[in-house]
C-alpha cells in the first residue's frame, strides 16, 4: 500500500498489532512517538513522496572505519576529515564511517553504548563536522550488543528493564533449523542472580543478542536513531537485521515480524522532517535480500550482495556470462528505492548471495585461485551439519592478482575494471576505502588480530599514505586518481542516475555490456567492460548506435567512428551520445 493513503496513527497501529498482539496498539503507540520525537517535536503532516528525488547521478560513498588512518598525534576522526576534503570532494558526496562508538570486539560491531563516539576515534563534534560536508551513514547495530556492555552487565544483576532485553532459550529445545553465519555454539550459558541463563548469540559469544519481543528494547532503539539524526546522520544502516526477531523451532531469519519492525522504520522515516533513508544489510541469496524493498514499504537502499562474488568471478575467470545472465533478471528497483553497489566491504566478498548463481566447481576454483593470490575463507555452519565458504576474504586490489589462467601481468587493468562496473550499474556505487586506495593484503594484521577479516581492515600510517599519493607512480596514487577521475564523470551523467532505464546487451560473452538512458530520455550510455585480458572488437551494429547521431568515448573523450568498436584487455569505454562538455 502506498505510504501517502493512510493515516500516520492507524498505519502506525496496525504495525504494532502484527509485532506485539499483546499490547495495547494505541498506547504503544504514543510511546513510540515520543522514543522518536522526544518532548513532542513536530513531524511531517504528509509522508515523503516515494520518487526519486533521494539521490541522483552525483550520489556515490565511501566505506571506511574510523581509524583507517592514523598517525599517533592526530584523532582520526581527524585525519578522516582531511582526507575527505583534501581527495573526496567532488569524488563521493557520502561516507559511511563503520561502528564509531566503544566496542570489545569485531572491530566495534559488539558495542558497548550506541549513544558515545569512541574516545580513541573522537567525538560528536568531530561526527558532526563530516556530516556537514557529505551526506553521513551510521550503524544501527540492531541484533546484538556486547557482553561487557552496560545493558548486559545488569541482566546479568537482574536490573529492570535489562533483565528481559536478551533474548534467552533452552540447549534442550530443537534450534537446528537456525540460519546463522558463524560456527560457533548458538547458546552461550551465563551466570546471573536468578541462576544460569543460556542467551542466544547468533554471531559470537561477545555479541549477544537483544530481544525484540519486548517492546521496550524497540522504543530504546528508537532513542537511539534519534539521537543519530540529531548528530547529522541521514542514512541508517541496519546492521545484521535480518536476524532480529527469533522464534525457537524456526529457522529464525526474515521473520514477519522483522518486516514489520522495517516498516514501522520506514514509517517513522518518510515522516521525519529531517531526510532518513534506511539501508538493510542483508547478506543472503537474492530474492531474500530483495524482500527488504517489501512494497516499497521497507528499506529506501539495499546492498546488491551479489555482485562482489560475480565480479569477482568475471574477473578471474575472463568470462561476463554468469554476470550478464545475473544482470538481465535482475529487477529495476521499485519507485523510491535503489541498490547499493559495491565490490568489497570490511567483511570480505560474501558468498551466500553466489548460491544458486555460481556452481560448487566454480566456486572452489575461485577459492583456490584467490588463496593463491593471499587470500583467505570464512566458514558458516549449515543447519543440518557441516560447513559451507560464508565469505572470501581478501582485499580487492589482491584478489585480481591472477586469472584462472594464471595470468598475473595485468592486475592494475583488472582492478580498475572491476571497480567501474559498480559506477556503470543501475544503483548508488560505493566503494571501500581499501579498494580505492588498492591496498594489499594485510597479512601480519591477521596474525596479531586472530582473525582473517582482518586482511582487510588495514590501518594506514597517514603519513605513509600522504606520501604514497603524493608520488605518481605507487599504486595507491594510480588507483585513487584513476576512480576518481571516472566517478567524476559519472556525476555528470544523467543516464547513471540510481533509477535510469538499464537494459543488458547481448554482446561477446567476454563484455559486460550495459545500456542506460537517463529519466527524461536525453542521454544513453553503452557502459562496456571487457573483463579478459584479449583484445575484443564488438561489431558496431551490436550496440544499435543509432547513425546520424554524434556518439563519443566519455572516458578517453574520444569520437566513435564508423567500423567495429575495439576494447583493449580489461578497457572499459560509456559511449554516449550527450554533447561533449
Amino acid at each position: 500500500m502506498a505510504p501517502n493513503t493512510t493515516d500516520f496513527g492507524a498505519r502506525l497501529a496496525r504495525l504494532l498489532s502484527r509485532i506485539y498482539p499483546e499490547q495495547d496498539a494505541e498506547i504503544l503507540g504514543s510511546k513510540v512517538v515520543k522514543a522518536f520525537w522526544p518532548g513532542g517535536l513536530s513531524r511531517r503532516k504528509a509522508p515523503r513522496e516515494p520518487g526519486n528525488s533521494l539521490w541522483s547521478e552525483r550520489d556515490a560513498l565511501l566505506i571506511t572505519y574510523g581509524n583507517s588512518f592514523v598517525d599517533g598525534m592526530h584523532k582520526p576522526l581527524d585525519l578522516l576529515h582531511d582526507f575527505l576534503l583534501t581527495h573526496m570532494d567532488g569524488v563521493v558526496n557520502g561516507v559511511h564511517i563503520l561502528p564509531f562508538f566503544p566496542y570489545t570486539s569485531d572491530d566495534g560491531f559488539a558495542v558497548t553504548d550506541y549513544r558515545k563516539v569512541n574516545p580513541e576515534l573522537g567525538d560528536w563534534a568531530d561526527i558532526r563536522r563530516i556530516g556537514g560536508a557529505f551526506h553521513l551513514m551510521s550503524d544501527m547495530v540492531l541484533n546484538h550488543v556486547s557482553s561487557q556492555s552496560p545493558w548486559f552487565i545488569a541482566y546479568r544483576q537482574g536490573q529492570a528493564p535489562y533483565d528481559k532485553f536478551f533474548f534467552e532459550a533452552s540447549p534442550e529445545e530443537d534450534l537446528s533449523a537456525v540460519v546463522r553465519p558463524r560456527t560457533t555454539p548458538l547458546l552461550q550459558p551465563i551466570e546471573t542472580t536468578d541462576g544460569t541463563k543460556h542467551v542466544w548469540c547468533t554471531f559470537s559469544h561477545d555479541q549477544v543478542d537483544l530481544n525484540f519481543g519486548n517492546p521496550e528494547v524497540l522504543l530504546e532503539i528508537l532513542r537511539i536513531i534519534r539521537l543519530h539524526i540529531d548528530q547529522g546522520v541521514q542514512i541508517i544502516r541496519l546492521d545484521a537485521v535480518a536476524y532480529i526477531w527469533k522464534t525457537v523451532g524456526t529457522n529464525s531469519i526474515h521473520l514477519p515480524q522483522t518486516h514489520a519492525i522495517v516498516q514501522l522504520l520506514r514509517l517513522l522515516a518518510d515522516y521525519a522532517q529531517e531526510t532518513v533513508v534506511l539501508l538493510t544489510e542483508t547478506n543472503v541469496p537474492r530474492a531474500e535480500n530483495l524482500s527488504y524493498f517489501g512494497t516499497r514499504d521497507e528499506a529506501h537502499v539495499v546492498y546488491n550482495f551479489p555482485l562482489p562474488p560475480l565480479i569477482l568471478h568475471a574477473m578471474l575467470s575472463g568470462s561476463a556470462e554468469t554476470l550478464q545472465t545475473w544482470a538481465r533478471s535482475m529487477p529495476p528497483a521499485p519507485l523510491g528505492c535503489a541498490y547499493l553497489n559495491f565490490t568489497a566491504s570490511h567483511d570480505g566478498i560474501g558468498m551466500r548471495p553466489a548460491e544458486g548463481v555460481l556452481d560448487k566447481a566454480e566456486i572452489e576454483r575461485m577459492i583456490e585461485v584467490l588463496k593463491a593470490s593471499g587470500g583467505l575463507v570464512s566458514m558458516r555452519s549449515l543447519p543440518k551439519g557441516g560447513e559451507a565458504p560464508y565469505e572470501l576474504n581478501c582485499t580487492f586490489f589482491d584478489a585480481m592478482s591472477q586469472t584462472y589462467a594464471g595470468q598475473e601481468d595485468l592486475k592494475f587493468e583488472r582492478f580498475i575494471c572491476s571497480q567501474t562496473i559498480p559506477m556503470s550499474l543501475e544503483g548508488i556505487p560505493a566503494f571501500y576505502i581499501h579498494a580505492l586506495l588498492a591496498t594489499p593484503n594485510d597479512h601480519a594484521a591477521v596474525v596479531r588480530r586472530g582473525m582473517n577479516r582482518a586482511i582487510n581492515r588495514h590501518r594506514w600510517d597517514y603519513r605513509d599514505l600522504k606520501e604514497r599519493l603524493a608520488n605518481p607512480d605507487t599504486d595507491q596514487a594510480q588507483a585513487l586518481k584513476a576512480l576518481s577521475e571516472r566517478l567524476r564523470i559519472r556525476a555528470e551523467q544523467p543516464a547513471f542516475h540510481p533509477n535510469s532505464t538499464q537494459f543488458t546487451l547481448s554482446t561477446d560473452s567476454r563484455v559486460l555490456g550495459l545500456w542506460r538512458q537517463s529519466l527524461d530520455r536525453s542521454q544513453s550510455i553503452f557502459a562496456l567492460h571487457n573483463v579478459c585480458a584479449d583484445e575484443v572488437d564488438l561489431p558496431r551494429s551490436s550496440l544499435n548506435l543509432i547513425e546520424g547521431e554524434a556518439w563519443h568515448d566519455l572516458l578517453s573523450g574520444e569520437p566513435v567512428r564508423q567500423g567495429d568498436i575495439l576494447l583493449a584487455p580489461y578497457q572499459c569505454r560509456w559511449i554516449t551520445n550527450a554533447p561533449q562538455q
